[in-house]
């Protein structure tokens, strides 16, 4: 359930054990809540979910040529849901928060997101 899913974040922040980029889009996720900008938030919690990386984990070439910019690819990249499972469950849990939230404080629609 959600509640169980949470509590590792939330004792990884009462220890000031939370990865910095987890920390920084949760704070951004909550800003934006609290603003009641659900696509923002969204975004975000996609970033924190998903990453951003140009190519999918482990894809490192294309065609025939190697790609030379190993270095680039930082941490935000990454898909922390891919890490372990606390992280994954947890990451789960504040989507299901951030549904609940729009459908408890209703918004502007172009500001809202369709769940």
């Amino acid at each position: 359930n959600t509640v169980d899913y949470i509590k590792p974040l939330f004792k990884k922040m009462k220890k000031r054990t939370c990865p910095p980029d987890i920390l920084d889009s949760v704070v951004k996720i909550i800003a934006f809540m609290l603003d009641r900008n659900y696509i923002k938030a969204n975004d975000v919690y996609l970033e924190l979910a998903i990453g951003n990386a140009p190519w999918p984990l482990g894809v490192t070439n294309h065609g025939i040529h190697a790609r030379t910019a190993q270095e680039k690819i930082h941490a935000r990249n990454v898909a922390h849901v891919l890490n372990d499972e606390t992280q994954r469950k947890f990451i789960q849990a504040m989507k299901r928060l951030m549904t609940r939230c729009q459908q408890y404080f209703p918004t502007h629609p172009s500001r809202c997101v369709n769940f």
